[in-house]
């Protein structure tokens, strides 16, 4: 059994560009202990946690998958070996190089406590934070935030960011926030930008870097429209925010299309082209906040739930129960894989067709409120995540401040 896996049978430990401008915080930021970052990626249409992360040691991990098998380590297309049973797959060079330098955690076999298979019931389950789809009309991030000790607050105008074309469920709610994504209208005239620069550095310091820092993040998003290949230059673009004078300390950033119902395998399917979007995006944001912040950052990418073990008949698979989250960052006490694992044979299987859930998805998200970000353990159970009292924060995720 591989350390840091847990057997169920054995336990083992333009106009956009001024807005954007105008919606930067203006105060003097200084970086100390308790100054951490939270990220959230939500992988919209639930990401294939078995392609994704896969179970390579499992004895029936390829008669299982039935055609989606990521091939075993050493063989051509093979996954990157983790600790001799889970692995990653090899469009995640990046986020391999983040495990082996102990800064990247998977957490497997993990759900919210949704048991259904609607895309849109599940994503608004996973982003209010009830038990139930539409028990709460805001988000249990932007709740959270409502509970962060005054050194993370600061002076703080904004506390969380979306970098995102409208406000996700995740971050509504009466804390402060704001939302930014890149200007669909034609860009400013580059004359007309150097000039306003100019005349703010005269006139207001603080302005002026302002709009430099909002010019940077829509440089970075130029050319930018619909699609997973766009994603690293939205996660530069959060660096920009959480690294602005007094910016906010929380973001979320969306990532679509990952609903892989036909053609999921191959170096070009759909689903390699995100795999491979999301590693890049991990190491846009690390390259955009820079080794300092980087080491105070945490970055959770989790999806609505997880897809069926076997291969259906387009090629593909459809909606599941259980997959897997990535908890990655200089913040994180990683290199490890958590996992209370079910097993694949049918037996093992959620109705017989899916990843059985042995981990709640809350216990991450309590763990990266509690530990990282400060939030008090009480309020996370009483106003954050109510009815949650059987998902405990899970220990030992994150390095001391």
């Amino acid at each position: 059994m591989p350390t840091g896996m847990i057997d169920r049978r054995r336990l083992i430990a333009g106009a956009g560009l001024a807005a954007s401008a105008l919606a930067l915080p203006r105060f003097a930021w200084s970086a100390v202990p308790t100054d951490r970052r939270l990220l959230v990626v939500i992988l919209r249409g639930a990401m294939d946690g078995l392609s994704a992360a896969p179970a390579h040691g499992d004895p029936a991990f390829e008669s299982a998958r039935n055609g989606l098998a990521i091939p075993r380590p050493g063989q051509p297309g093979g996954a990157l070996d983790l600790d001799g049973f889970f692995g990653l797959n090899p469009a995640l060079t990046g986020l391999a190089g983040r495990y082996a330098r102990k800064q990247l955690v998977v957490v497997h076999a993990t759900a919210s406590p949704y048991r259904d298979r609607s895309h849109f019931d599940a994503q608004n389950l996973l982003e209010n934070g009830s038990p139930r789809p539409y028990g709460l009309d805001d988000g249990w991030l932007n709740r959270a935030l409502g509970g962060l000790p005054p050194a993370a607050r600061g002076g703080r105008k904004d506390l969380g960011v979306a970098v995102a074309a409208s406000m996700p469920l995740m971050l509504r709610g009466p804390s402060p926030v704001t939302s930014w994504s890149p200007s669909l209208l034609p860009s400013p005239d580059a004359g007309l930008i150097g000039r306003t620069q100019a005349l703010y550095a005269a006139a207001d310091p603080q302005l002026a870097a302002a709009l430099s820092a909002a010019s940077d993040a829509q440089a970075q998003a130029v050319g930018m429209g619909k699609g997973q290949d766009n994603f690293p230059a939205l996660m530069a673009a959060a660096a920009r925010f959480l690294t602005a004078p007094d910016g906010p300390c929380v973001a979320v950033v969306e990532s679509s299309g990952w609903d892989t119902h036909a053609g999921q395998t191959g170096e070009y399917s759909a689903l390699q082209r995100n795999l491979k979007g999301l590693d890049a995006g991990v190491e846009a944001l690390a390259a955009g906040l820079g080794e300092d912040a980087w080491s105070r950052t945490a970055v959770l990418a989790v999806t609505e739930f997880g897809r069926t073990v076997a291969m259906n008949g387009t090629g593909g698979s459809d909606h599941g129960t259980a997959g897997a989250a990535f908890l990655v960052g200089g913040a994180v006490n990683g290199g490890r894989v958590l996992a209370d694992w079910p097993g694949l044979k049918p037996d093992d299987l959620y109705q017989g067709r899916d990843l059985r859930p042995t981990a709640d998805l809350r216990s991450l998200f309590k763990a990266a409120l509690r530990d990282h970000m400060g939030v008090d353990e009480a309020r996370l159970e009483r106003e954050v995540f109510p009815d949650s009292s059987s998902a405990k924060p899970t220990d030992g995720l994150f390095r001391a401040a």
